[in-house]
């Protein structure tokens, strides 16, 4: 049987390669975006290996309530009192590169519209 490959961020929460973390539990992890596209540029993935939103199931209900219990600490932590932009893309097209579930927390500037 043919093992695939660890995304990178499974690598970071096994620890095999370094990331600033600035959140850790039982069910998820948040680290600081290498490549950041905003003063405040944090990702947050869950522990649990989802490749996207759309291979979320009823049983993933709780773990996505906890994600997005924890982004509303991580924007408090981080002092987007001013706004943020959370965003989750989902697929080649959606412009997602990693097939791990994670949701990108911008913030620290004015966020412009339509993005993309």
């Amino acid at each position: 049987m043919i093992m695939a490959e660890k995304t990178i961020f499974k690598r970071i929460i096994d620890k095999d390669i370094p990331a600033k973390i600035v959140y850790e539990d039982d069910l998820c992890l948040a680290f600081d975006d290498a490549h950041p596209q905003a003063p405040v540029h944090v990702l947050l993935i869950p522990k649990k290996e989802i490749a996207s939103l759309n291979q979320l199931t009823e049983e993933d209900t709780p773990l996505l309530g906890h994600l997005y219990s924890i982004v509303r600490k991580l924007v408090k932590e981080l002092g987007l009192d001013n706004g943020y932009r959370l965003v989750v893309n989902c697929g080649d097209d959606g412009g997602q590169t990693v097939y791990h579930l994670h949701f990108h927390i911008f913030g620290g500037r004015p966020m412009s519209w339509p993005p993309g």
